[in-house]
């Protein structure tokens, strides 16, 4: 199974393209904090009778744990994904160019974050297929044309919030790695949960958006539990469970998946035809996916050191 690890990631990944895509928009209407804490929420509560019966495991964190697990959810659980909501709202989901673009900075904090906190040492190789992902996502997303920026200060807006949600998805993504050292995958997705809960909680009361509760419909409460087991809490189990497995880096080029299901889900749904060089880059973004996680693999078989999932020392 640990060789299959990449794949949960992928999936994971292209789960959250299937979200942004299909599922956020009919939220469109809701203060975004709001729909940031009731899709926790609900997630967390289904959750809490499993986290009750894996408790002890709790025990096994230290302060240094406490305070990676206390980083994904500001930055992964509630920054991340405010930003990339708002995001998508801004351009109303149709102007996906530019948000996607940026969104593709995040394998660039991710190694950086995986060099400097967890001392990850990559071959040179890694780099040049890591390189090749992040040329052919833009050929995904753009063909051979420029992005336009021109198109009002809404899409302005929208880069920035894409740019902070790179950093913030980027840092979570190493975060991620040093918070399950010690735990399983299971109790690291309900911390997330947990913790991103309790923080949004205390940014709707504070924006005053408690009262907006009563704002959601039916249709978006099912669209809420889809999230909850799918694109959610399901997501993020696949992807805990993959990163157990793999390294900060690796995992981050993985998530490149997000990019492309967005891509394609924009042509089935609403018709938008990818250009050849589009597809070109879409073959290219899965092939430099794969040669990563078989990086990876050939390392572990040739009994190699220098990417593996002990070195954290910095971090205790």
């Amino acid at each position: 199974m640990k060789k299959l690890a990449p794949l949960f990631i992928v999936i994971a990944a292209a789960l959250w393209g299937f979200d942004g895509i299909v599922l956020r928009p009919a939220l469109y209407s809701l203060p975004v904090p709001l729909v940031v804490l009731v899709e926790h929420a609900l997630a967390f509560l289904l959750m809490l009778p499993f986290l009750l019966v894996e408790f002890k495991e709790l025990k096994k964190l230290k302060k240094g744990d406490w305070g990676a697990f206390a980083w994904i959810a500001v930055f992964g659980g509630a920054i991340g994904t405010m930003a990339i909501t708002k995001a998508l709202f801004y351009v109303n989901f149709v102007n996906l160019s530019v948000v996607i673009l940026l969104q593709k900075l995040q394998p660039v904090f991710a190694l950086m974050l995986a060099w400097l906190v967890l001392k990850e040492k990559l071959p040179k190789k890694f780099f040049g297929w890591a390189l090749l992902a992040l040329i052919a996502a833009y050929f995904v997303t753009f063909g051979l044309q420029l992005p336009n920026f021109s198109t009002g200060d809404k899409t302005t807006a929208a880069a920035l919030f894409s740019l902070l949600a790179a950093f913030a998805f980027g840092s979570s993504t190493v975060f991620s790695k040093r918070g399950i050292q010690k735990v399983n995958f299971r109790v690291g997705t309900y911390l997330r949960f947990g913790i991103t809960t309790l923080i949004m909680f205390f940014v709707v009361a504070g924006t005053g958006n408690l009262v907006n509760f009563g704002q959601i419909t039916w249709h978006q409460l099912i669209t809420f539990l889809i999230i909850v087991f799918s694109t959610g809490g399901v997501a993020i189990f696949l992807y805990y469970y993959g990163l157990k497995s793999v390294t900060a880096s690796v995992s981050t080029i993985c998530e490149l998946s997000f990019p492309l299901t967005a891509i394609v889900l924009e042509y089935l749904i609403r018709g938008n035809m990818l250009s050849l060089p589009q597809w070109a880059g879409a073959i290219v973004l899965g092939y430099s996916i794969y040669r990563v996680a078989k990086l990876k693999e050939g390392r572990e078989q040739n009994g190699e050191s220098g990417i593996k999932n002990q070195e954290f020392g910095t971090m205790n």
